[in-house]
């Protein structure tokens, strides 16, 4: 008997394989509609906030809602950067406490991380547990402990009460746990054979090859203290030592609040944000995949 398909099996077989093709296809489509549609979903309260630092007072809250404001005043804008309570101060004091705690939590993170993931000794993985269960400990309980530590040190109401707290984060050495324990050890075991040290397998090796974790915790980190609004509330007196966040009170008036300067400092407090994603979004992805936790 002649065990090739006949010719009427073979247009079954094809049209089942192009009916799949096509199930697929239409699969993705209606996936890639329904991203679409939350990602607008998502921008829309951004684009009002953009607009609304444009408009007019009256305009704000006009029903049906103005996406586009009558005329494009700019005088909202320009409040927030002149005058007496200028954003000025309060950008460069945000700048500088998260760019600070950006590259001091980044690079500890990643000398902790190296630690529990590659030096062995007694009770590590314990120690580590311990050292990650403090992630369930919610900050709130610690404001009263930190004010009275900080008051004792002479740095409340100092920058350096934001500073050497978010020099240390729980997380960033979890993720970068995960990254390096994903390298094998045959590289770092070859680099000791070669007759190399920890401090040199960190720095010329591991490095290198976490440079997506790092750039991702980087990112992460800078959100972070960028949009720290409860320590800065709490450890701030000073108005000159304000960060965006607290100086968006400024906004809260006694009888009313400005919408229209708030939503223009807000737009503007935004970009640094955008700027450091941009700078390292290609690495984001595949810095997250790479630290996925090990079952």
């Amino acid at each position: 008997m002649n065990s090739h398909p006949t010719t009427s099996t073979r247009p079954a077989a094809g049209y089942q394989r192009a009916s799949r093709r096509m199930n697929l296809s239409w699969g993705k489509l209606v996936l890639t509609l329904v991203m679409l549609a939350l990602a607008i979903v998502t921008v829309m309260p951004f684009i009002w906030m953009v607009t609304t630092s444009f408009k007019s007072p009256a305009e704000v809250f006009a029903y049906p809602i103005k996406w586009v404001p009558e005329r494009w005043l700019l005088d909202h804008h320009l409040k927030v950067w002149t005058g007496k309570d200028s954003f000025a101060i309060y950008y460069w004091n945000s700048l500088k406490i998260s760019l600070i705690c950006m590259v001091g939590a980044t690079f500890l993170s990643a000398f902790a991380a190296y630690g529990f993931s590659r030096i062995e000794f007694k009770g590590r993985d314990t120690l580590f547990m311990v050292y990650l269960s403090m992630m369930m400990v919610p900050p709130q309980v610690l404001f009263v402990p930190k004010f009275i530590m900080f008051d004792k040190l002479g740095i409340y109401n100092t920058h350096w009460a934001l500073i050497l707290p978010g020099l240390f984060t729980i997380f960033g050495v979890f993720l970068l746990r995960q990254f390096f324990m994903s390298i094998p050890k045959e590289i770092t075991e070859s680099a000791f054979i070669d007759g190399a040290g920890h401090f040199r397998i960190f720095w010329n090796l591991m490095i290198p090859l976490a440079k997506p974790a790092l750039a991702t915790l980087a990112i992460i980190d800078f959100s972070w203290n960028w949009n720290d609004y409860e320590n800065a509330l709490v450890f701030l007196l000073d108005r000159t030592l304000y960060t965006v966040p607290l100086g968006l009170q400024n906004f809260i008036l006694e009888f009313n609040i400005d919408y229209n300067g708030m939503m223009a400092a807000t737009s503007a407090g935004i970009i640094p944000m955008i700027l450091v994603f941009l700078a390292g979004q290609k690495y984001i992805i595949q810095g997250i995949s790479s630290s996925a936790v090990k079952g």
